[in-house]
């Protein structure tokens, strides 16, 4: 399975936060990528910088039949055709896809990492993973996702909101 986590905390011109993860998705669906679950919203403070807007996130379980590579190139067009623009790094962003696990493989290029180097560390990537794939473990830790969990600082676990809204998918 793959695990890819969409996250926005800037309106755009396309709407609200909530609407430029749901764009995100139906863009992905259209660019044949096969979504199998997408975990509730999940909100979260701006890290490093809380004086940001606060992050949306979500988690998705999808299939694709291409190599990573080939989805990284589709979420670099679909950020694009969005409106994102790289910044400083943790500045605030309208979307940002992330491969976070690709078929538990492992690898370190110059255009990738697999897994994502610090999803383990990260609440709005662990949390959506639990409610989609709670049986899910870190290829390279071999440790489950509870587990990850309650590694992470208290803070981090009291920082994170799951909103009783869901994505708005066209299928």
């Amino acid at each position: 399975m793959i695990h890819i986590n969409i996250g926005s905390n800037l309106d755009s011109n396309h709407g609200t936060r909530f609407e430029n993860i749901n764009l995100a998705i139906n863009l992905l669906i259209d660019s044949k990528v096969e979504i199998i679950r997408i975990s509730n919203f999940y909100e979260t403070p701006s890290y490093p910088n809380q004086n940001f807007p606060r992050f949306l996130n979500v988690g998705t379980l999808v299939n694709y039949k291409q190599n990573y590579l080939d989805l990284l190139s589709k979420i670099n067009l679909i950020e694009k055709k969005l409106g994102r623009v790289r910044t400083k790094k943790n500045d605030p962003r309208i979307i940002d896809i992330d491969i976070i696990d690709f078929k538990s493989e492992v690898m370190k290029t110059k255009k990738i990492t697999l897994p994502h180097p610090k999803c383990h560390l990260r609440n709005f990537v662990l949390y959506p993973i639990l409610q989609i794939d709670p049986n899910w473990s870190h290829p390279i830790l071999r440790k489950n996702v509870r587990f990850l969990i309650n590694k992470l600082s208290q803070k981090s676990r009291i920082q994170i909101t799951r909103l009783k809204k869901n994505v708005n998918i066209q299928l």
